[in-house]
């Protein structure tokens, strides 16, 4: 049976409505999620800004939280039931591509080409009061996990996987660059990972936070030569790991220069416009450091990124900025967009 749902997309640049849309039935294997809190993502606010183009109007939201409202056909109700708190995992790959089929699910060739069923917008989907996914999307949540907390399971789910590039080691020494909310995430990993963990950002109140959350040593970039001072305090070596959370272009170089030999540089924020950074080859050939990237989380981090918050081992409170009611989404727009911001969450 259809039901009316609302949705708040993006209509024009800086500018969203709510729009009344009618929800389609529910096909096999597929649930209707009653969304209960939708984080405002990078994403979310790029497409907001007009720097991510996409056909409008669109309806953008991947972090998202909800309960089970009602099932199609063929769902597992030994496993799901209605009322059933969960966390959904919204980005798109489609199962039948090259990297799909090797492993590689986030980076799908149709990952930006989902398909948009009859009477629904394009985006992601998430920012809807209810809406329809398939049961191989639910995570359940924990009773002492809110939905807003449960929101950020995706985020997180993105530092797992950047975690897993690094490929981190018992008593290394990590760098990383950039205390936003991603960059805190691979600060409470890399140190559940055994690291010592070394912060580098320009704001205080941030360094403070990283503190609190495992980081071993914190420095201000604008005080002191970032590459120098890796060094000073290893012994010359330069870090065994860098993440580049940033998506300031001279900052590139630097996490490539402070990479020690046999050290891995994750370079984790997308770049908006692109910006091309030199690159030694004699350097890469005589030190064997690896530059790599990350983007997206795959089922399996997703996984990850669930259980660490069921059990406690993460806490993701301290990144949750403001919250907002459904409908003054046009004011959590504006306040996600303010630099420095951590997330920013609609709650339904």
């Amino acid at each position: 049976m259809s039901i009316q749902v609302r949705t708040i997309a993006v209509t024009e640049k800086r500018k969203t409505e709510i729009m009344n849309l009618t929800t389609p039935d529910l096909r096999q294997g597929e649930v209707l999620i009653k969304v209960h809190a939708i984080a405002l993502c990078t994403l979310e606010q790029r497409i907001f800004e007009g720097e991510v183009k996409m056909p409008l109007p669109c309806t953008g939201g991947h972090e998202v939280s909800g309960e089970i409202a009602d099932f199609g056909p063929g769902v597992n109700t030994k496993k799901w039931a209605v009322g059933d708190r969960v966390a959904v995992r919204l980005l798109y790959n489609c199962g039948e591509c090259y990297y799909c089929r090797t492993g590689h699910t986030n980076m799908c060739e149709r990952a930006q080409k989902k398909p948009t069923r009859d009477g629904l917008l394009v985006g992601p989907g998430g920012l809807c009061n209810y809406l329809i996914v398939d049961s191989s999307s639910l995570f359940k949540i924990s009773d002492d996990l809110s939905y807003e907390e449960a929101a950020l399971t995706e985020p997180l789910a993105c530092v797992v996987h950047s975690v897993g590039r690094a490929d981190i080691q018992l008593g290394e020494d990590v760098v990383v660059i950039g205390g936003g909310i991603m960059g805190q995430y691979h600060v409470m990993l890399a140190k559940r990972k055994g690291a010592r963990v070394i912060l580098s950002e320009v704001d205080e109140k941030r360094g403070e936070l990283a503190k609190q959350l495992g980081a071993d040593i914190v420095f201000n970039p604008t005080t002191v030569d970032p590459v120098e001072f890796v060094k000073s305090v290893t012994e010359g070596r330069g870090a065994d790991v860098v993440f580049n959370t940033t998506a300031i272009p001279t900052v590139v170089n630097q996490a490539i220069s402070m990479t020690g030999k046999a050290g891995r540089m994750v370079q984790y924020s997308s770049m908006h416009p692109d910006a091309p950074t030199p690159v030694s080859p004699q350097m890469l050939h005589g030190s064997e450091t690896i530059l790599t990237g990350s983007i997206s989380p795959n089922g399996e981090d997703f996984f990850v990124a669930n259980r660490l918050l069921n059990a406690g081992i993460i806490d993701c409170k301290p990144m949750i900025e403001k919250k907002f009611a459904f409908e003054d989404a046009q004011k959590a727009f504006e306040e996600a967009t303010v630099p420095g911001t951590f997330r920013v969450i609609i709650v339904n």
